[in-house]
């Protein structure tokens, strides 16, 4: 008998790619001069967290992740930051230890699995495994007793167990010490071309009329970015299953410039390799509308808007967008831009695994400004930004 995929009864299938043997450690450079401040991720993903707290002024000195293409992102576009690959329960505090410096302000930060929360997940359920493991970061800030902790979900984390999940999470950060405060960002209100909705709770010392940064694009503000600002123009024309390393010709528009970040030869502009049969597909869906009557978020993109949230689009060799002028899927790159990802960053592990990457990850962006806001507070000021929700543990 056939099994029903969607059934939430069985196990989601996991990504081969994990590494779920002895966790394994590849320490980075030695810092020549001691830095300001010290971001740790965990749950790193490849590391958009990381990038935009260096960004601001941080350095990332430490990820983990169980997902060796990610790490090795991270490698290659930060040689300072030291990397553990393994399953975070079986990784120890001790090792952490080892890489950081207690008189240094130190953030920590962990975008915990989503999928188990995700609105996007058809086989969502209260009880998946993966909803527990923010316990293994509160194990570890724990023991690291960092500044500040920060910790990234999706939307639907608010109502998955009727709320209880947002109860426990603040209830566990606060027992830690911290005040505790939650917001829900919008990406698209911090310059990425995407309306991707995630909820931070940020973990504070005591008395810190906590703020979180204020949006600089949307209404009576900058003007929202657009899918056509961000990837059209300077990208070249792919066709099926071709790659191509040299810009078409200069930026177009101001988002461009700063996502070309001096970049001189583009990286991961790839276009996927489709049957004759997506590629007329895609090239018959108007720009904004869904590929697939059963799969609604699988949408031709609309040239004229913000993406919609970006997700990772599964571990096999499918794609979640169609590109809004040209018949086929996005490339890396493509996708990068949409997150914010400077084109100086490369993606390892191909196609399928460099859509997990840009999936999964925090956009820069929405790392830069709460990372900045953090450093502000790092160094006493005056925060302005947006009244948060705070936590009061009497209230449960």
């Amino acid at each position: 008998m056939k099994k029903n995929v969607w059934d939430k009864s069985i196990e989601v299938e996991e990504n081969a790619y994990y590494w779920n043997e002895k966790p394994i450690i590849i320490e980075a450079k030695k810092f020549i001069k001691q830095p300001d401040y010290i971001h740790v991720d965990l749950f790193s993903g490849c590391g958009g967290f990381s990038c935009g707290f260096e960004m601001a002024g941080f350095k990332s000195v430490l990820a983990v992740d169980i997902h060796p293409p990610s790490l090795e992102t991270i490698r290659l576009n930060n040689p300072f930051a030291t990397t553990i690959c393994g399953d975070i329960q079986k990784v120890s505090e001790k090792n952490l230890k080892l890489y950081l410096n207690n008189k240094v302000p130190t953030v920590i930060t962990a975008g915990v699995p989503c999928q188990g929360f995700s609105l996007a997940n058809r086989k969502r359920k209260e009880n998946d495994k993966r909803n527990f493991l923010f316990n293994e970061f509160i194990r570890i800030s724990k023991s690291i007793k960092p500044d500040v902790v920060v910790l990234e979900n999706v939307s639907g984390l608010v109502s998955t167990g009727k709320g209880r999940f947002k109860k426990d999470i603040s209830k566990a950060i606060e027992k830690l010490g911290y005040e505790v405060f939650f917001s829900m960002l919008n990406s698209s209100h911090y310059g990425v071309p995407q309306t991707r909705n995630r909820v931070f709770f940020i973990g504070i010392k005591k008395n810190s009329n906590w703020l979180f940064p204020n949006k600089t694009h949307g209404e009576g503000l900058k003007k929202i970015i657009n899918v056509g600002e961000a990837i059209l123009g300077d990208l070249p024309s792919l066709k099926n299953n071709e790659e191509k390393s040299n810009y078409n010709n200069a930026v177009l528009t101001k988002y461009q410039e700063i996502i070309r970040n001096g970049s001189k030869i583009l990286k991961n502009h790839k276009s996927p390799n489709h049957p004759e049969e997506t590629i007329e597909k895609i090239k018959n869906t108007k720009p904004g509308s869904p590929m697939y009557e059963n799969f609604k978020q699988r949408i031709r993109l609309n040239k004229n808007e913000p993406s919609p949230t970006q997700i990772c689009g599964g571990i096999r060799p499918q794609f979640q967008f169609g590109h809004p002028t040209q018949p086929r899927g996005l490339s890396i790159r493509e996708r990068a831009r949409i997150q914010s990802f400077p084109d100086t960053y490369f993606f390892s592990g191909g196609i399928v695994q460099g859509r997990v990457q840009t999936g999964n990850a925090v956009p820069p962006f929405v790392a830069k400004a709460l990372a900045t806001q953090i450093k502000n507070y790092f160094n006493g000021k005056k925060l302005n930004g947006i009244n948060s929700e705070k936590y009061n543990l009497e209230l449960f």
